[in-house]
C-alpha cells in the first residue's frame, strides 16, 4: 500500500513540472538576426570610412607650382575647371593687345626716326603715316609705348593672380561653410537694458 502511495506521489510531481525549450530554429534564427545586423553595421562604417577618404584634398603648393608653370592648371588640378577658359580668354585678350600695341609702336616709331633723320634715302611711304604730321608721330609713338607697358603690366598682374587663386582655392576647397558653424548678430535681452550682441555656433 506504501509503495504505491509513493509511485503516485511521483507520477504527480512529474506531471506538475512545464518545462519550456526554446526550439532550435528559433535560437539559430535570433543568432541570425545578431550576426546580420553586426556585418551590417561593419559594413556601414566601412562604407563611411571610404567616403572620407575619398575626399580630394587639394595640395596647395602643387596646385600654386602647376600655376606658374602652366597658367590655369593649377585650377585644373583643383577641379575648378570653369575657370580654365576664363584664364585663357584673358591670355588670347593681353596677347592681341600686345602684338597690337607693339606694331603700332614700330609703326609709328619708324616713320618718326624717317622724318627726323634728316636723310633724304629714308623716305616715309606708309599710307597710314604719311597723314600725321611729325609731332603728331612722336605723340602716337609715345602713346603706344604707353599702351605697351601697360599690357605687359597687366599680363604680369593677371599671371600672379591665377597662381595665388590656385593656391587660395586649394586651402579653401573642403573648408566647412557649413550651418554649424556661423556668426550672426542678433538682439539681445537683459533685464536693465536691451543691445545686439554676436552669437558665434561652433558644432
Amino acid at each position: 500500500m506504501a509503495m504505491c502511495l509513493l509511485a503516485a506521489r511521483t507520477y504527480a510531481q512529474q506531471d506538475s513540472i512545464n518545462i519550456s525549450i526554446v526550439p532550435p530554429t528559433d535560437t539559430a534564427k535570433l543568432a541570425n538576426s545578431g550576426v546580420v545586423a553586426d556585418s551590417t553595421k561593419t559594413i556601414a562604417k566601412a562604407d563611411t570610412l571610404l567616403k572620407k577618404k575619398k575626399v580630394f584634398e587639394p595640395k596647395p603648393k602643387k596646385a600654386g607650382m602647376f600655376s606658374a608653370i602652366l597658367p590655369g592648371s593649377g585650377q585644373f588640378y583643383n577641379r575648378q575647371y570653369w575657370k580654365v577658359p576664363v584664364i585663357y580668354a584673358g591670355v588670347a585678350a593681353t596677347g592681341y593687345f600686345f602684338i597690337d600695341n607693339r606694331d603700332k609702336y614700330q609703326l609709328y616709331r619708324k616713320a618718326y626716326f624717317a622724318r627726323i633723320d634728316n636723310d633724304p634715302n629714308t623716305i616715309d611711304t606708309d599710307i597710314e603715316t604719311t597723314r600725321y604730321t611729325t609731332d603728331n608721330l612722336k605723340t602716337l609713338q609715345d602713346e603706344y609705348r604707353r599702351y605697351l607697358d601697360l599690357t605687359v603690366l597687366f599680363t604680369a598682374l593677371g599671371y600672379t593672380i591665377q597662381v595665388i587663386d590656385a593656391i587660395a582655392a586649394a586651402h579653401l576647397k573642403n573648408f566647412d561653410i557649413s550651418r554649424d558653424i556661423s556668426f550672426r548678430v542678433q538682439p539681445v535681452l537683459h533685464p536693465n537694458y536691451i543691445g545686439m550682441g554676436l552669437a558665434v555656433n561652433f558644432k
